[in-house]
């Protein structure tokens, strides 16, 4: 099943039902007015919305054209984003990037920070940036969505509350984060407002690429029209997707509706950093890792961060070449103040 928002219908949105194929979508009022409502009471309303979803699909006169421009963030607003680092490969490079060094426990305990998720970006909005100094970089990302999740949840239990995934931006300011990292109290102004495909699926619409726990296919980033990484997302991924709930987990219980990112797509080559797309490797996820293998191999980062201008597309496809979240697609832009 595939789910959406659109922007009309207040802050929340309005839910919709959308075809597999993504070129139509239906309203369902009398079943949830908004993706929230229907997360709340998922075991009543879900096989409702799947009634819905079979017809979609059966009838092509079905429900209405579906335009992603009109599409919110799956859910404009949650209760709680989180967003792991899973792909420790990223981590360890991005790290060496600026001087600080890789703690082994970072292998077997998942890093998770908690950004604000009082309002995400749509998944066609531009990226609004007061200035190109502070590093704009984007982060090509997969994240699940939950249900109830009770405190202390084993992975093996989280399997079953994880309902929903969604592509992620997750985008980061990355000449502000060294200096607010170092005050040994976290990210806030250097991880403003994240962005999510325009729909979100249920697992089962993966098939084999989804294997309870990790998404088997490439995520796909363009950058200004050009392929700037394709790397896998069932590789390398260090910590699974229940176990990044269950971490999230560990000390409270996680609302229906929270949002649990698995940070940058990140694959090795030969047991040491990828290489770019024009160098035959499947790129990267983000600038920030492409900056730190110049600075490896060259000595210093040769490729600038994002500037005003510059256009974003992240998107997974099936094995038969179909876009399964439709694409995030967002351009830089200078924000002048309110």
């Amino acid at each position: 099943m595939k789910l959406a928002s659109l922007k009309a219908g207040g802050r929340d949105g309005t839910l919709v039902v959308v075809a597999r194929d993504l070129s139509r979508a239906q309203a369902v009022p009398t079943i949830a007015r908004t993706l929230q409502a229907a997360l709340d009471d998922w075991a009543t309303l879900a096989p409702q919305l799947e009634a819905v979803y079979a017809t979609l699909n059966a009838d092509p006169a079905a429900g209405a054209p579906f335009d992603p421009a009109q599409a919110a963030s799956p859910l404009p607003r949650a209760y709680q984003w989180v967003d792991g680092s899973a792909y420790v490969n990223h981590v360890e490079l991005v790290r060496k990037a600026r001087g600080a060094e890789m703690p082994p426990s970072f292998w077997t305990d998942p890093l998770m920070y908690q950004g604000c998720s009082d309002g995400f970006l749509a998944p066609t909005d531009p990226i609004p940036a007061a200035s190109e100094a502070w590093g704009v970089d984007f982060e090509a990302e997969i994240a699940v969505v939950t249900d109830d999740v009770p405190m202390g949840v084993s992975a093996d239990a989280a399997r079953g509350h994880i309902k929903l995934l969604m592509l992620v931006n997750d985008v980061s300011l990355r000449n502000l984060i060294p200096a607010e990292l170092g005050k040994g109290f976290g990210f806030l102004q250097s991880k403003p407002a994240s962005s999510f495909s325009p729909v979100a699926v249920t697992p089962d619409e993966l098939g084999a690429a989804w294997d309870g726990g990790v998404v088997h296919r490439p995520l796909v980033t363009h950058l200004n029209g050009a392929l700037f990484g394709q790397p896998d997302a069932g590789v390398d991924m260090t910590f699974d997707f229940p176990t990044l709930v269950a971490h999230a987990a560990k000390t409270r219980p996680l609302a229906a509706g929270s949002v649990v990112g698995s940070g940058t797509v990140s694959n090795k080559l030969d047991g040491g950093p990828g290489k770019p797309v024009t160098e035959g490797g499947v790129g990267y996820s983000c600038l920030a890792e492409l900056r730190t293998v110049e600075t490896i191999t060259t000595g210093a980062p040769k490729t600038p961060f994002l500037r005003f201008g510059d256009r974003v597309r992240i998107e997974l496809f099936d094995e038969a070449g179909a876009s399964v979240f439709g694409a995030i697609d967002q351009q830089v832009v200078r924000y002048d103040g309110p």
